[in-house]
């Protein structure tokens, strides 16, 4: 059995990745005119994930800017994100936590 801790800190780290997730899948609905920011619903959603998103990206971006108008930020932060999980989890069975 897994530590309530451990677990904790897994399951937010899965939430924000689908939170990530949803950033980009967002912004390619924008960026092709699928749904409109005119509409407040649609808009209060694009502000949330931004708000949740952006800080961490905007970090990312300063090392590694986008590369022929491409933003690898979110591939990036998903890799760092996975890399913590299984980090976690060898920790964990490691030491018996």
């Amino acid at each position: 059995m897994v530590n309530p801790i451990i677990w904790l800190l897994l399951q937010i780290i899965e939430i924000y990745v689908w939170i990530i997730i949803a950033s980009v899948i967002v912004s390619w609905l924008i960026a092709f005119n699928v749904i409109n920011l005119r509409n407040n619903f649609v808009r209060a959603v694009v502000q949330a994930l931004q708000a949740l998103t952006e800080p961490v990206f905007r970090w990312v971006r300063r090392f590694l800017p986008p590369i022929a108008g491409l933003d690898i930020s979110p591939l990036i932060v998903l890799i760092g994100l996975y890399f913590i999980r299984y980090s976690i989890l060898w920790l964990a069975y490691r030491f018996a936590l």
